[in-house]
């Protein structure tokens, strides 16, 4: 009963995995481990920000001003 108590380990020093059958073959723990590995479990990586450029305000077109003379303006870029 004493052999079953574990001390106090740090959470950090404290193995991921700990395999507790003495006949277990190297294979037969790797096979587990790829089996959690590819279950995942981390954080999903973050989201890449979005560039302007693909922004879909951008497709967004303004309201077309007409007034004597919008179409120099418009080449000036402004009223």
């Amino acid at each position: 009963m004493a052999d079953d108590v574990e001390p106090e380990v740090a959470e950090e020093q404290r193995p991921l995995l700990k395999v507790i059958t003495p006949t277990a073959t190297p294979e037969e723990v790797a096979a587990i481990v790829a089996v959690f590995s590819a279950m995942g479990g981390s954080a999903p990586a973050p989201e890449e920000p979005r560039s302007e450029w693909a922004s879909p305000a951008r497709r967004m077109r303004g309201a077309h001003v007409h007034y004597r003379g919008a179409w120099q303006a418009s080449a000036r870029g402004g009223r």
